[in-house]
């Protein structure tokens, strides 16, 4: 019995998360459908992939970075709308853009002198403009979650960690699960 309730387990391993993944791609698939009113499954998915390529083609081309420009300037005058769109572009830059921002991932003492450590990625090597000569800025993400904290900490409780940021990203956001 015992080990029928393994084989289970192991099954509900394996299977919970490709059955996850598909229901939360087929739910995107809907809704996008239902929104653009197409009647085949998946086509608005696609045709809203295509859309977004097509606006980063016409975004590198040089007749076109004036309008996109042009919208940029827009959008930061707008008080409400600058703090959104200056987030979610700073955000969205830092894991893919051009100036990839958590690239250097660290480990700080969480106080001088202690064991306990948070792993994270440095994001400003200086804050002399704060007023915070010698520290630096580190960002934590949190585990199963889109979000994580900024910390200031002094710049000799930072140790960098030799790995690739993209596997120490994944093993922070999966809680240490993920193999490094």
């Amino acid at each position: 019995m015992r080990r029928l309730v393994n084989y289970f387990l192991r099954g509900l391993v394996v299977t919970a998360p490709v059955a996850l993944t598909l229901y939360i791609c087929w739910v995107v698939f809907q809704r996008v459908d239902r929104l653009l009113g197409l009647p085949v499954p998946g086509a608005g998915f696609v045709l809203t992939i295509a859309l977004i390529t097509l606006v980063g083609v016409l975004a590198s081309n040089l007749f076109t970075r004036g309008i996109v420009g042009a919208v940029e300037r827009v959008m930061q005058r707008l008080p409400f709308v600058r703090l959104l769109y200056t987030s979610t572009k700073d955000l969205l830059n830092a894991f893919v853009g051009e100036q990839r921002r958590f690239d250097r991932p660290v480990a700080i003492r969480l106080a001088p002198g202690s064991a306990v450590k948070a792993i994270g990625f440095v994001t400003a090597d200086a804050l002399d403009a704060l007023g915070l000569p010698g520290q630096v800025a580190v960002y934590l993400p949190q585990s199963y979650n889109f979000a994580g904290a900024l910390v200031v900490v002094p710049a000799d409780q930072v140790e960098p960690i030799p790995a690739d940021s993209a596997q120490v990203m994944a093993f922070i956001v999966s809680g240490g699960v993920s193999r490094l």
